[in-house]
């Protein structure tokens, strides 16, 4: 799956133009590097997003099947670090 689309169906980011503006900005990394929004995610990939302050981090369990998840299922998906 794609990065812009796993971070809006695990609930990271609201929507996926939010992701793709951050994948533009190159504030999303994925195992330490910066990506393009056509970047595939893989299970144990570490998804970091680095905001003014602080930085997130998130190891991916599992690829959701469908577009959307509800956030109450997030943690099957990924894990913060």
């Amino acid at each position: 799956m794609r990065i812009d689309k796993f971070l809006n169906a695990v609930n990271i980011t609201k929507r996926r133009a939010v992701a793709e503006d951050m994948l533009a900005h190159k504030v999303v990394l994925i195992n330490g590097l910066s990506v393009k929004k056509a970047k595939e995610v893989k299970i144990g990939d570490t998804i970091e997003i680095k905001y003014l302050e602080k930085s997130d981090i998130f190891k991916v369990l599992q690829i959701p099947q469908t577009k959307s998840t509800p956030k109450s299922k997030m943690s099957e998906y990924v894990t913060q670090i």
